[in-house]
């Protein structure tokens, strides 16, 4: 039996519980996420580093799974846009059941090996792509068949599973395991299973985008603005890089169409919206490059 299936041996009363202990009962169990995804940093640093030479060559971020997984998967690429200007044309997702099982289940996709090498194929992953492969169990049919055709295909296949041991991890170039055990309710691997790929998603990602230059310092400033809150983001953004005044941010930026970096680098190198955007093109993105270029 698969450990993220096995019953837990904590919980055997669960229905029994007050609600105080059911609330803390689930809540406590998730420390074992966490747990579980610091176990795996090595990996994950790996995964980083191998990911970044196919991204700077303009490989993009293929996102694959099923059910709970699938659906992290898509959360992750969506959100790489408004955060951090990543094209979406380079963050692609791919669930079992198509569009439809984002927002229903759709359980029986799961099962289908050739569709999930069929929805590779016609993507179709190229050899600078990094593709994600998420499955709790590490066993999943859809999951696997996206695997190997990623595999023939030559992109970089990092996997993210919660079973050590699995063919998910066994068979991808860089295999994670988040070994989170049994579940609170037997089976449910939408509670830390899903708590533990979450923070792994976030983590990879995130780190992929530090090192494209998507951050200076520890501030978000390659984000695009959208709606009010994203505008004062970026007006935060620059005052906080820069140490200018709100008023001097904002004009700079609608000089310079939002964009953040090139905000910076204008205020703080004292150039023009041009010379400061022609910096950043050739440092391939880099605030802090394109402060040193002379």
């Amino acid at each position: 039996m698969l450990k993220t299936e096995a019953p837990s041996t904590h919980h055997r009363q669960l229905d029994r519980y007050d609600d105080e202990l059911l609330v803390a009962a689930f809540v406590d169990d998730q420390h074992a996420a966490v747990a579980a995804v610091a176990a795996a940093k090595p990996d994950l640093a790996r995964a980083v580093a191998a990911a970044l030479p196919r991204l700077q060559r303009g490989g993009r971020l293929v996102y694959i799974g099923a059910g709970t997984s699938g659906r992290l998967g898509v959360l992750d690429a969506v959100e790489l846009t408004p955060t951090f200007s990543w094209p979406p044309q380079r963050s692609r997702a791919l669930i079992a059941g198509g569009r439809q099982a984002m927002f229903e289940a759709i359980e029986g996709a799961e099962d289908d090996a050739a569709q999930g090498a069929a929805d590779v194929d016609q993507l179709p992953v190229g050899a600078d792509d990094v593709v994600l492969l998420i499955a709790a169990s590490g066993t999943t049919p859809y999951v696997i068949g996206a695997l190997q055709a990623a595999r023939r295909l030559g992109a970089l296949t990092i996997a993210l599973a919660n079973n050590p041991g699995t063919p998910l991890v066994q068979q991808a170039d860089i295999g994670i395991v988040l070994d989170t055990g049994s579940e609170v309710i037997s089976g449910s691997t939408r509670l830390k299973a899903g708590t533990a790929q979450k923070i792994a998603l976030n983590t990879l990602s995130s780190a992929m985008m530090v090192r494209l230059h998507k951050v200076f310092g520890n501030l978000m400033v390659d984000l695009a603005p959208s709606n009010a809150k994203l505008y004062r983001r970026a007006i935060e953004l620059t005052v906080m890089a820069a140490g200018c005044t709100a008023e001097e941010a904002q004009l700079t930026l609608q000089a310079c169409g939002w964009r953040v970096k090139v905000a910076i680098v204008a205020i703080l190198g004292d150039l023009g919206i041009a010379e400061a955007a022609a910096r950043l093109d050739a440092v391939d993105g880099s605030v802090r490059a394109a402060l040193h270029r002379r």
